[in-house]
């Protein structure tokens, strides 16, 4: 029996990676998670809960955030996961390994895992995010990997650009797409309750990421959102927390002050992959930089504000309307986001990240792929 090992390091990640490990059992696959990162930091909502309560088997958990919120900080965690994930491949070897993005310490687990001589399943690669470092992360982790998951055939043609094999490289969607359109939601009552909040008036789902590659501090950069906020104190912002990138604690920290002196906004470390999707199903409008405004907000049809520079280059749905970061282009970009005209174009869109079925399919490559020896001296592929 094959093995395939799912690390996940942050609450984003493992809610997009959890649909692939059922798949794959049900492949006849053998799946083991290892969880680190900010999984298991108290100020992250120690999200290691939820893979626990997903049922998929964890291996191990190994600890890898150093303290601080810098960019060198950053590098010693780096620096321990490749440490650590070093330590850990030289006593288990598994089949292959199934990395998702773009993160830092992703890259470091993939270079443990290519000099451990582990084949790499690579999901969400040929991706552009032009305003954070995130982008050119992604592209080293591609070229670490020997089977490529793209979300889109742009991606996908990306990846074989960048020298891949096309044999190697499919379009399957997005997982994000697959549990908007198939985990059961809450219902509008029912999400309050749980998250102990009215959500009687109107409501926007708000997460804001340090834009990694600014010279402007993160802090700055939030107030202009959170001036808007104050602006529409008619809007309920129901807000999770920055992740744990350069300037993202900063970024908590003013979201908590705020929090704490306005009425119209709360503040979650985590929501959770059921209560966040259908916190976004009932929403007015998803707002801030997270690149699930652009991959689950659209099979809703709820439009998204998305803020600077963060996800430019990827990929977008009408319903994602670009602003500028200063408080009057935010506003204006509320105002069209609430236009009843505006939402009425945003019926029967397409969405370029797949039907639902990304999962399934990509077992069924994976355990294909599994299935014959695996050449690791890779060719590059010249177009």
């Amino acid at each position: 029996m094959s093995t395939v090992l799912i690390s996940t390091t942050t609450r984003a990640e493992w809610g997009l990676l959890r649909p692939f490990g059922e798949a794959l059992q049900k492949q006849g696959i053998q799946v083991r998670v290892v969880v680190s990162g900010a999984h298991l930091a108290d100020d992250q909502g120690l999200t290691v809960r939820e893979v626990e309560e997903s049922g998929l088997p964890i291996d191990t958990k190994i600890p890898i955030l150093a303290e601080g919120d810098s960019a060198e900080a950053e590098a010693q965690t780096m620096g321990n996961a490749l440490s650590e994930f070093g330590r850990y491949f030289s006593k288990e070897q598994p089949d292959a390994l199934m990395l998702l993005g773009d993160r830092y310490e992703t890259l470091a687990i993939a270079e443990a895992a290519f000099l451990a001589r582990i084949p790499i399943i690579h999901v969400h690669g040929g991706e552009i995010t032009e305003g954070a470092i995130d982008d050119a992360i992604r592209h080293c982790i591609t070229k670490l990997s020997m089977l490529h998951l793209t979300s889109t055939e742009d991606y996908r043609t990306r990846v074989i650009q960048l020298g891949e094999d096309p044999s190697r490289v499919f379009n399957v969607g997005a997982t994000g797409v697959e549990n908007a359109l198939n985990v059961p939601l809450l219902s509008v009552s029912a999400l309050g309750e749980s998250l102990g909040i009215n959500l009687e008036r109107p409501y926007a789902v708000m997460t804001y990421h340090p834009v990694t590659l600014s010279d402007e501090s993160p802090v700055e950069k939030l107030q202009q959102l959170l001036y808007a906020a104050e602006e529409r104190p008619d809007i309920l912002f129901v807000t999770t927390k920055a992740n744990i990138d350069a300037g993202g604690r900063a970024i908590n920290e003013a979201l908590s002050q705020f929090a704490e002196s306005h009425d119209n906004l709360v503040l979650f470390d985590s929501l959770g992959s059921l209560r966040y999707l259908s916190a976004v199903s009932h929403a007015a409008f998803v707002i801030g930089n997270s690149s699930s405004g652009l991959l689950e907000a659209p099979v809703f049809c709820i439009p998204t504000v998305n803020i600077g520079d963060r996800q430019r280059g990827r990929t977008k749905t009408k319903s994602v309307i670009d602003c500028k970061e200063d408080a009057g282009s935010i506003l204006r970009a509320i105002d069209l986001a609430l236009d009843q005209r505006f939402r009425d174009s945003l019926i029967g869109m397409e969405n370029p990240y797949g039907s639902g079925d990304t999962s399934r399919r990509a077992a069924e490559i994976i355990a294909q792929f599994l299935s014959q020896p695996i050449d690791l001296q890779k060719k590059f592929f010249d177009l």
